[in-house]
């Protein structure tokens, strides 16, 4: 297909088209991009899908002012990077904000991350600890808070976090050594 068949293919909406040319020409290409731009990982249907919509958004602008000075490639790719650019701080700057904080942001990673993390506590001999470690860590609650729950101070609070954090590493250690075992 020429340049111009493709433009007028996207702006037509023909999915035929569409499909072809973002998720089988154009994958190469966006994957080269993505690995650039960001330096962790991400959803290529998603960014893309994202990048055609920027595309079509006003009754396709973007496609509409292509003026064919170079190839449609060339032109997708200044645009593309600029894109991924622009999305990568929006990313970075939501995350600065509010890392992950509903529960429809958790990924199977997560689960798993949970899980070991769940299986970890049950192996601790000390269970005030990990209910210190739970609430401090896990549930961000601030130290005066819990301190005054616990009828302790600060300082004391600390001291006990720091000893659970250590049994904690103790006992991941040997987990990780049976793991490694098997």
């Amino acid at each position: 297909m020429t340049d111009r068949e493709i433009i007028e293919g996207l702006i037509a909406r023909d999915n035929r088209v569409t499909e072809r040319f973002f998720f089988v020409q154009c994958r190469p290409l966006f994957c080269s991009i993505i690995r650039r731009v960001f330096d962790y990982e991400v959803e290529y249907n998603e960014l893309v899908n994202e990048l055609y919509l920027y595309l079509m958004a006003d009754d396709a602008r973007k496609l509409r002012d292509f003026q064919y000075r170079s190839s449609v490639y060339q032109w997708l790719k200044v645009t593309a990077v600029r894109f991924f650019l622009k999305k990568r701080k929006v990313i970075e700057n939501r995350d600065q904000e509010a890392l992950y904080e509903s529960q429809e942001c958790q990924t199977d990673v997560t689960d798993d991350a949970t899980a070991d993390l769940q299986r970890l506590f049950a192996q601790m001999p000390n269970k005030r600890y990990v209910y210190i470690i739970q609430r401090l860590v896990l549930d961000d609650l601030e130290p005066e808070k819990l301190a005054a729950e616990m009828h302790i101070t600060v300082a004391n609070l600390y001291n006990i976090k720091r000893r659970a954090m250590a049994q904690l590493t103790k006992v991941a250690l040997k987990d990780k050594r049976e793991y490694e075992k098997q």
